[in-house]
Parts: C-alpha cells; structure tokens; sequence
C-alpha cells in the first residue's frame, strides 16, 4: 500500500533533488530520536513524497529503496553542520512539478485533512512548520496539491529503477570513502593500499576473519569456496582504518546470507540468535532458501532459536550491536 509523505528541504533542497536523495540524521544534536528522522526508515519502495522548500512544493518524488546507514553528503558543506556524520540514506528519485505548488492558498482545502500530529503546515494560517523534515500524509492532502499541477507520471513510475539501486549507490559511497583514506594523515602508502585493495580483492582481512569464523552463521556451510568474509560494520563507516582489517568485525557468509545481512534485512544476537527484517518479503524469503525465516510465526524483529549458530566471540559484540542499531532495517 502507498504512503505519502512531505519533505521540508530548505537548506539541503538543491542538492537532494540534484542527487536524487534525502539524507537525515538518526537524531537531534542532542542524541534525542526524532519522528521526521525515524519516519525514513519506515518509507517503503513505491511510496510517494512531495518536496516543499521556498514557500512551494517544486518536486514529487517516488522510494525507490529502503533506507540504508550512510555518511553525510560532502556536498552538503556548511549546511546542517551540527549533524552528525552518519545519518539514513533515502534513495528517490525526483520529477518537477509544474508549475510548483504553493500550498499556503490552498489551507481551506488542505486544512481537513492534515494529521492532527506531525502535520507539515498549520492547519490555521498554512504556514510550514519549523523543525520538521519526513512528515505523512493523508493520500487526500497529496492529491489536492498535485491537482493543481503536472508532472511526468510515466517517467516517476520508472526513474532510477536502475541508477538507484542499493548496491549502485553503495558503490559509489565505497568510492568516496576510498579517496578519503588516500588523504588520510598518519596512513603509510602500504596500509592505504592494503585498505583499498581490501575492498575489491579478500585477502588480509578474508585470512583474518577465518580465525575468528569457520562457517556460514545462516546456512552452516564450511566450504570456503562458498563464503564471503562480510564486515559487520560496513567498510564505508569504519571510523578507523584498523577496523576495516579487524578479524572481529567478520563474519563468514554465503553470498545470499551476505547480501540479507549486508542490506540489514537480517542481524543476530549476541546469543547468535537471527534477527529477521519486518521489511523483507517472506516469499524472497523462501525462493532464496531460508524456509525457517519465513515462517509465519517468525518473530520478525525479534531475536528467536529458531535458526541459531554460537554465540558471537567477545570482540564481535560491540561490532553487532552496530550492525543492529545502525544496518538493521526495523
């Protein structure tokens, strides 16, 4: 079922629309959670979003992906400078509107059917509302506004099914980080190429974690040939370059076990107890093999024995915890 949302972009707005994205924080600069930061993680492929910055909404935009832990964009600069680093990477993709829509005229219209809580405008005088970024609405409230406009339905419908894509983007972001570690002090040429050459080709890091993990933790298959060395804390969001290398922050998978994990669709426990995303879709769950996962009374998001291996070693705790708070798609 589609969901609609408005945007209040501001600051941020030319180079979100440029990049096709929304980029937030995870919480205030008090470390408070925030519904408009949290809502980004409960936007669905498909759903739709109305951008509103200089008094008007100029853009509607279609979810093409989950949102996914990411840095701040560089080419934010100056803009949000009190947010921290990493923040929820919302993959959209953006078509004008024409002509932009301003909302304000049309309160009269809009007024009933604007969410008593988090609503985007108040209901009395149109204005928008100050400290707001993702915020729902009622289906009601986009389709008056996007009456009052045209826009190209066909190219929304397909835009960026391709060019935005998980693993497209995280690419890119790999790429970025990899320019940072090649400016980054206190690094000798050798460990800034053995950093690098460790996120195309295993090999350090492969021969590490195999100390640590013999086997696949979802499957149980041991055969290396069959097994990826995955970074509990994704490469592009180590802090440290020793991280990238710690045979700690690994684990051993399958490559269909690497990507569920990888996109945060699952996680485990410190017990090793699975942790299933209420995001993923229990017959992908099923075609890919992993029966047990699907069951329809699966805790989803919740740590279950139903499909367990060990306990994670010490060292790999704090690493997982991350992965659960920050790569887990709740």
């Amino acid at each position: 079922m589609t969901q609609y949302w408005w945007v209040n972009q501001n600051q941020t707005a030319q180079h979100e629309i440029e990049g096709q994205y929304l980029w937030s924080p995870k919480t205030t600069r008090n470390g408070v959670r925030n519904q408009f930061y949290d809502n980004m993680r409960r936007a669905d492929p498909g759903d739709l979003v109305l951008s509103f910055y200089d008094q008007a909404i100029h853009h509607i935009g279609r979810v093409v992906d989950f949102a996914f832990t990411a840095p701040k964009p560089e080419e934010f600069g100056e803009a949000g400078a009190y947010w921290n680093s990493v923040g929820w990477h919302l993959p959209v993709f953006w078509t004008a509107l024409t002509p932009p829509v301003r909302p304000k005229p049309l309160i009269r219209l809009l007024a009933p059917y604007l969410p008593e809580r988090y609503s985007p405008l108040d209901p009395a005088t149109g204005n928008g509302r100050q400290n707001l970024y993702l915020a729902e609405i009622p289906e009601e409230v986009f389709s008056i506004i996007v009456g009052y406009s045209v826009y190209d339905e066909s190219l929304l419908g397909r835009g960026g099914s391709n060019s935005l894509t998980y693993p497209i983007l995280t690419e890119i972001l790999d790429d970025i980080t990899e320019q940072r570690i090649l400016t980054e002090p206190g690094l000798d040429s050798t460990t800034r190429e053995s950093l690098i050459q460790e996120r195309r080709v295993q090999g350090k890091f492969r021969s590490n974690v195999q100390t640590v993990e013999r086997a696949c933790r979802l499957t149980g298959i041991t055969n290396p040939a069959l097994l990826i060395a995955s970074h509990i804390k994704p490469w592009r969001l180590c802090e440290k370059s020793e991280e990238r290398l710690d045979p700690m922050n690994g684990l051993m998978l399958t490559p269909d076990a690497d990507l569920l994990f990888d996109r945060g669709f699952i996680s485990f426990e410190d017990n090793g107890a699975v942790k299933v995303s209420p995001r993923v879709d229990r017959t992908d769950l099923r075609r890919l093999g992993f029966e047990e996962l699907a069951w329809e009374n699966y805790g989803f998001g919740e740590a279950s024995a139903a499909w367990q291996s060990g306990s994670l070693a010490s060292g790999q705790r704090a690493y997982m915890d991350f992965h659960r708070s920050q790569v887990f798609v709740a």
